[in-house]
């Protein structure tokens, strides 16, 4: 099948607020963001942390084992606002019809620290613990449980592309027919294996990170959730191209070249029959580390020149790993969608270009795009060189 795929609802939770309100007023404002401070998970060193700014609510007690973690409970936040669509294709086309996509990579590991702490101590284990918490499918599952959904249910993990990964990959189930509908996206919590994993890399920044900058010193790190129905109908906003690579350059490091990038990119564009000068706003992958900027501003450059506007808004929430790419999807969303006044999202930095990359051109604070943006492309790349690109379209 070859039908158009289209976005029909989106749910989301993230450092910006639980809803659509909320976070389409911090994610165009024009005061500078400031990530809360925290030594939570590193005692004695505070970092900036994009906390989910509306505590998740408790999960229901009776929930089957395995499905109870601050993960899930950053998903159950996304649910309402998707529970009419998803009841609509369920009464439509049946449950079994229905299918579940979700991105993570930290699933119940939160849990599973605190579960280890408590066995450590005194050779027990709290009460509720079960290592599928822990499993990267739990949060399918979990979303998949408590919408009713009997179709094809999986996770993806492969980093911090999990999330874009997630809409293509429900994209295809749709394509070869395997549903007629689909919730896709990604969610993670902050937890200690990250944060420390992260920073004994020394990936992560003391600071306010500063994307671009020649003074950027690395990541904050995030937490959230974004999901989407996917179907054939005509919606709210196509996904209109994607583009899936893999570099197999080094673990954690990208292809300094940008190559696997930029043929991410060609390869989504193609898939959309739609010009590079077509497109209106990219949201960069943009975490901040000398390498990921280097390479990804030199792919940009190749591919749309210098007059495309950009922005990362990893400043606004933390990197929030398998759930970039769905949340800043989400912010795609909000560019195009219901912006009657052509907001762009801003990049937040010093302003100190780093002459040794290109001179993209990104989006100051106000700044308004000069007719309404039908086109937003949003990157998302991960260890191990895993690229993935979407592309928007408003038609």
């Amino acid at each position: 099948m070859t039908a158009a795929i289209y976005l029909q609802a989106m749910g989301l939770s993230c450092s910006l607020g639980a809803d659509e309100a909320s976070v389409r007023a911090r994610l165009f404002a024009t005061t500078a963001p400031a990530l809360p401070v925290s030594d939570g998970y590193t005692p004695g060193r505070a970092l900036p942390l994009g906390r989910a700014a509306v505590e998740p609510p408790p999960l229901a007690a009776d929930l089957p084992r395995g499905l109870v973690s601050r993960t899930n409970a950053l998903v159950a936040q996304t649910l309402p606002a998707l529970r009419a669509a998803v009841d609509s294709a369920c009464a439509r086309f049946g449950p079994s019809r229905v299918g579940m996509v979700l991105g993570s990579s930290t699933a119940g590991v939160l849990e599973g620290e605190a579960a280890a702490r408590r066995h450590q101590a005194d050779g027990g284990w709290p009460d509720g613990y079960h290592y599928g918490q822990q499993e990267m499918v739990s949060p399918a599952k979990f979303a998949a449980h408590v919408l009713g959904l009997a179709g094809p249910a999986y996770a993806i993990s492969t980093a911090c592309s999990s999330g874009a990964k997630a809409l293509a990959s429900g994209a295809r189930l749709l394509r070869a027919g395997l549903v007629d509908a689909v919730v896709c996206g990604g969610a993670d919590a902050l937890c200690g294996l990250t944060v420390n994993g992260f920073s004994a890399l020394e990936s992560v920044s003391a600071k306010a990170c500063n994307p671009l900058s020649r003074n950027r010193e690395g990541i904050n790190l995030g937490e959230g959730a974004a999901l989407f129905v996917l179907s054939r109908e005509p919606g709210r906003l196509r996904l209109a191209g994607w583009g899936e690579t893999s570099d197999a350059h080094h673990m954690s490091a990208p292809d300094p070249t940008g190559r696997g990038a930029a043929e991410a990119m060609r390869l989504t564009l193609r898939r959309a029959g739609v010009a590079a000068a077509a497109v209106d706003y990219i949201n960069l992958h943009g975490t901040a580390t000398p390498h990921n900027d280097a390479m990804e501003s030199k792919a940009v450059a190749e591919l749309f020149g210098l007059e495309v506007p950009v922005s990362s808004t990893k400043p606004l929430t933390g990197h929030t790993l398998a759930a970039a790419g769905a949340l800043e999807a989400a912010f795609a969303w909000l560019t195009l969608v219901d912006n009657p006044t052509h907001a762009l999202p801003p990049h937040w930095w010093d302003g100190e270009c780093d002459p040794a990359l290109p001179a993209l051109r990104v989006v100051a604070p106000g700044e308004r795009a000069a007719r309404s943006p039908r086109f937003a492309l949003s990157n998302s790349f991960a260890f191990g060189g895993s690229n993935a690109t979407l592309l928007f379209a408003r038609d």
